[in-house]
């Protein structure tokens, strides 16, 4: 097999990770015989500060010219301190999603037992968890119209659904649920939201075709709190944009930290495949990010993008292993690591590619 992937490390700690998660997909290439032809782009604040853009013209024909993109993290605190910025960082995120039709974002939380006691939560909650989300990815407020007005004492964030949106996402999500526990959890806000109510109604009517798919509908705010009372009740979880991303960040403590979390934005071209983590600046540069998100999103690509199911299993495999031989980051590590089984970035991927020969 024979693809074009594009790398774009992004910013901060993308930079170290991303790297990792290229080498993962080179020996996969070795080993199983493929062709991957490689190309590099920038976006987010380095490209801001390189082109004033953080999506630059090249970086989205690259994209576009692709079969799938490898993602690092895009932001800088540059821009979380001031609000007033006109070219952000995360503008280029946006608008390469709504370029690339990316309406949906798989994220599987993917629970390894050697982390039970790294999470906050208790093991005997956790033990058997295997969910994942289904969040819409170009409607919702992030999209909508924004408003200030002058005096800069009013603002406003426009929350809006196309039922066109809601369908295709909701179809693949209940062909997901086809494939695993045959359960699916729509979770919206439709007792006050009337985005919700239209979500709700599609989700209702679309659930008729899938009758061998248990279908269960819940508030956010109780979806919140059954997230980590009792995870192992989710399967197959659906929902908007604005609430995918709350519910997705919470469930990473249930994975132990955001370092162990990858994601796939897809739609009906090139895939996305990028660690839910940010670009941690504070550690940027210090060899100490966990590279095991961007490795797991590799593996992701290879099975959602191209198929390769064998493949991909070998890296989650590899990812696997060399945690039961109690290898760990800084953020999974607990009081039982030995220090010198802690590593740092680099470190802890050269212990999945030799798990991976």
């Amino acid at each position: 097999m024979k693809k074009n992937i594009l790398i774009i490390p992004g910013d901060g700690i993308g930079q170290e990770v991303t790297a990792w998660g290229k080498e993962v997909l080179v020996k996969i290439a070795e080993q199983f015989g493929h062709e991957f032809v490689f190309e590099d782009a920038i976006m987010g604040h380095t490209a801001i500060e390189a082109t004033g853009n953080p999506l630059p013209d090249e970086t989205l024909e690259k994209a576009k010219a692709s079969d799938a993109i490898l993602f690092g993290a895009i932001g800088h605190a540059k821009y979380d301190n001031d609000p007033s910025a006109k070219v952000r960082p995360e503008q280029g995120l946006l608008k390469i999603r709504k370029e690339l039709g990316l309406y949906a974002n798989l994220r599987p939380i993917l629970l390894f037992d050697e982390l039970l006691d790294a999470s906050s939560l208790k093991p005997e909650i956790l033990r058997g968890t295997d969910i994942l989300f289904f969040r819409e990815l170009t409607g919702d407020v992030y999209f909508g119209e924004k408003l200030r007005n002058q005096d800069n004492t009013f603002a406003s964030d426009l929350m809006n659904y196309h039922r066109y949106e809601v369908e295709r996402i909701t179809r693949k999500a209940y062909e997901a649920a086809q494939t695993r526990g045959k359960r699916l959890c729509s979770v919206d806000k439709a007792n006050v939201l009337e985005t919700s109510r239209l979500w709700r109604e599609v989700v209702q009517e679309i659930a008729a075709e899938y009758p061998d798919v248990e279908t269960e509908h819940m508030f956010i705010d109780n979806a919140a709190m059954q997230l980590v009372k009792n995870p192992k009740k989710f399967d197959v979880v659906l929902t908007a944009n604005l609430f995918g991303d709350i519910l997705t960040d919470e469930a990473s403590q249930i994975a132990g930290s955001m370092g162990m979390l990858a994601s796939a934005s897809i739609g009906d071209g090139t895939g996305f495949f990028e660690p839910i983590h940010g670009s941690a600046h504070d550690i940027a540069g210090q060899d100490k990010a966990n590279p095991l998100a961007s490795i797991l999103s590799a593996a992701l690509m290879l099975d959602i993008a191209f198929g390769l199911q064998d493949e991909a299993k070998a890296v989650t495999d590899a990812v696997d292993k060399t945690l039961k031989a109690g290898w760990r980051t800084s953020d999974i590590a607990d009081k039982t690591t030995p220090a010198d089984h802690i590593l740092g970035t680099a470190a802890m991927g050269a212990k999945v590619l030799a798990f991976l020969k």
